[in-house]
């Protein structure tokens, strides 16, 4: 009897694991395509001298070498994007939860201020960063004159390599709507009766915040931190447009522009991968920048998954 039971059984679990095989196709061959492929090629061209016309002969590790001790612009890239995605995110994320709970305490005129403060999210970002740099424009630009008016000293914003960063961290505070929705979802998902019970035991704002709100939202809180390392990872266009349109080649398609401007205070390394690879056709090189791209996410996404980031409590 078990001799007849054992074979049917194992074809029903080769059944099984064929239906499921099935299912799960769509996301393998995804996976296969558009992940696990390029980076296996990323990997293999960054050991080749490749620039897309030739045959890719073996380099070794001079790609590398190249990138780490002989290009010039990579380090400064580097911390600038560091920069950015420590700065960046964490007013991001601040702000979107305090516009978030403020719009959810507000009793009459909560869908105006809520369509308000996500319509920035939805402006084309090249349009975005071209307003930005002409109201921060030094010379004549709204801000500065009224900055200027009350006494304030007046920053050369995209002009200056030392304001060219908070300049481009308030262009991305201002498009906070899409943290903002995500974050009244998850604020109005707390359960009212934990709020009454801390108010009944005389906790303060402030402990309502740290011992109800924030445990309730940090798996949210966590997802905004992490996409948003990986988008800052990415940041490209808003630099680039942003360093182009002050320095004056926007509008002069045939002059050659080296990104960074001014003084290579917005360059960033998804530029350099640009830069390398489909302006100088250096593939083997834009390779290189693009792994340490995603080491450094993966890095930065595994140390917040662990410790739950910088203003969460980490779970036991």
């Amino acid at each position: 009897m078990s001799a007849t039971v054992h074979p049917l059984l194992r074809a029903k679990r080769r059944k099984a694991a064929l239906r499921n095989l099935a299912f799960l196709s769509p996301w393998i061959i995804g996976f296969g395509v558009f992940f696990a492929y390029p980076l296996v090629s990323t990997v293999y061209f960054s050991f080749m001298h490749y620039t897309g016309f030739n045959d890719p002969t073996w380099t070794g590790g001079k790609n590398w070498s190249y990138v780490f001790t002989q290009y010039p612009l990579f380090w400064p890239a580097l911390r600038n994007t560091l920069w950015l995605v420590v700065v960046m995110v964490t007013l991001r994320v601040v702000f979107g939860l305090g516009v978030g709970m403020l719009i959810t305490k507000i009793k009459t005129g909560a869908g105006f201020f809520r369509t308000a403060f996500y319509l920035p999210y939805l402006a084309p970002p090249v349009a975005a960063t071209m307003a930005f740099v002409f109201l921060l424009n030094p010379g004549t630009g709204p801000v500065n004159h009224i900055l200027g008016g009350i006494g304030v000293p007046t920053p050369g914003w995209f002009t200056d390599p030392h304001w060219s960063k908070p300049a481009l961290t308030i262009l991305a505070v201002w498009g906070i709507g899409d943290l903002m929705v995500i974050f009244m979802a998850a604020l109005l998902d707390v359960p009212k009766e934990q709020y009454e019970a801390a108010e009944l035991d005389g906790a303060g704002s402030w402990a309502r915040f740290r011992y109800v709100t924030l445990p309730n939202i940090s798996p949210i809180v966590m997802f905004a931190v992490v996409t948003g390392v990986i988008q800052t990872m990415q940041y490209y266009t808003q630099p680039l447009v942003a360093g182009k349109v002050a320095s004056g080649i926007i509008g002069n398609s045939g002059q050659q522009f080296e990104p960074g401007y001014p003084d290579k205070s917005t360059l960033t390394l998804p530029q350099l991968v640009y830069n390398l690879g489909f302006q100088r056709f250096d593939y083997g090189s834009a390779c290189v920048i693009a792994l340490v791209l995603f080491a450094l996410s993966m890095a930065f996404t595994a140390l917040l998954m662990r410790r739950r980031s910088g203003f969460l409590s980490a779970e036991d």
